[in-house]
């Protein structure tokens, strides 16, 4: 019998194919053609940790995707 945190098992292959297929919501980021702002955003808020210390790049995001409704 296998010790305890020992007896963990590796993915299956299609479990890492899901983890390598693109995220739903990036998908549909990239669909409205605002990617560059929301990456743009995502890069801010992880190097402040805050996003109210990112209200440019939110604003810009917000803008361009209410564009696209």
């Amino acid at each position: 019998m296998a010790r305890p945190g020992h007896a963990w098992n590796r993915p299956s292959l299609k479990e890492d194919e899901d983890e390598e297929a693109e995220d739903p919501v990036d998908a549909m980021i990239s669909r409205t053609g605002c990617m560059a702002q929301h990456r743009e955003l995502q890069e801010c808020m992880a190097e402040q940790q805050d996003w109210r210390r990112c209200q440019p790049q939110v604003r810009a995001f917000g803008e361009c995707m209410a564009k696209q409704q």
